[in-house]
């Protein structure tokens, strides 16, 4: 005769579906938040006009003649002076600390503590697109309307597992037609180091340069440790980043020249977040502007923060970085 056991079966795990289900739940619940508005349309403090061009151009080094030159741009497609298309968000930016929402109801708000609510509390910039529908001329002013565009479901990346929040702004003329658009994403995560301790990796190598025939002699040059500056064969410009045609003369034909190594912090940024696991943190990056007449983008190197300074003097360090890599650094000097 059998013998039936009394005993009480375990409790049952869950199915992959019941465990889904608050998942599923959570998605739909951010759904709700997609195209709805944030705040109320704002109004540009002032009209596209060229003193704001001037500043802009000046800061990016843009010497495009169509946005001051009103006599090239006159003769160009445009027909007269047009704003760079990448000004777009600069013409409606508030200053810091001003809230757009004066109260009221905020999506944007209520989405962020919905997404924290679960875990998500840290929070990075991941990219901006911009579209124009048409070049932006001075005497244009401008109204931006903002709406939440997409929330992703749950995605897993290096910082850790999280959901994309992407904002939209439209951006509209005096006639309120769309001019451009502009989409803005960060990722809202949960900390990795709140998923379980990941083991400790030996530092990986610094991102591989893409090359092409343009840049290859600047790699080149580093290797040997040199840093060259490409020159126009025909007008004797010098340019960089390189590229395969003189904006002066249109040229063709360049040769190249060996920077003497001196020069002087145009901007700097200290990168603090996101990390990429080959670089150094804080990550103190420079666009220093060279003897020579020509800006590079570089790291500091044996270099404190308090030492950088808007003007400082640097000079430059050729450092290897493994087998196949060398880049500049700059060190600040004194004097």
């Amino acid at each position: 005769m059998s013998q039936q056991s009394t005993a009480q079966p375990s409790e049952a795990q869950p199915s992959a579906a019941q465990q889904a289900a608050p998942q599923a739940e959570f998605y739909d619940r951010l759904q709700t938040f997609v195209g709805q508005e944030i705040g109320a349309l704002q109004r540009a403090p002032d009209d596209v006009n060229v003193a704001m061009i001037r500043h802009w151009c000046d800061a990016m080094g843009d010497a495009n003649p169509v946005y001051l030159d009103e006599d090239a741009a006159a003769a160009s497609a445009h027909g007269g002076l047009v704003a760079p298309p990448t000004m777009l968000q600069a013409w409606i930016m508030r200053p810091y600390g001003v809230d757009r929402m004066s109260g009221g109801p905020n999506p944007y708000r209520d989405l962020t503590e919905f997404v924290e609510s679960a875990g998500f509390t840290s929070v990075v910039a991941s990219n901006c697109e911009q579209t124009y529908d048409r070049y932006l001329r001075p005497g244009d002013r401008l109204t931006m309307r903002t709406v939440i565009d997409s929330v992703s479901n749950e995605k897993t990346t290096a910082l850790g597992a999280g959901h994309f929040i992407t904002t939209r702004q439209d951006y509209f003329d005096a006639v309120g037609e769309r001019v451009g658009t502009m989409l803005f994403r960060i990722l809202k995560f949960r900390p990795a180091h709140e998923q379980g301790a990941v083991e400790a990796t030996p530092q990986p190598l610094r991102p591989r340069p893409s090359l092409t025939h343009d840049q290859l002699f600047w790699f080149e040059g580093l290797q040997q440790g040199k840093l060259a500056i490409q020159k126009c064969s025909r007008c004797g410009t010098l340019r960089h980043p390189p590229g395969p045609m003189c904006r002066e003369c249109q040229s063709l034909e360049w040769t190249t020249v060996e920077a003497a190594g001196g020069g002087s912090i145009h901007s700097f940024v200290v990168v603090h977040y996101p990390q990429i696991p080959s670089l150094e943190y804080p990550n103190q990056v420079l666009l220093v502007d060279l003897d020579e007449g020509v800006r590079v983008v570089a790291n500091s190197i044996d270099t404190t923060y308090d030492q950088l300074v808007i003007g400082a003097r640097v000079e430059l360090s050729v450092q290897r970085c493994d087998d196949e890599l060398s880049l500049p650094f700059f060190k600040v000097v004194a004097g």
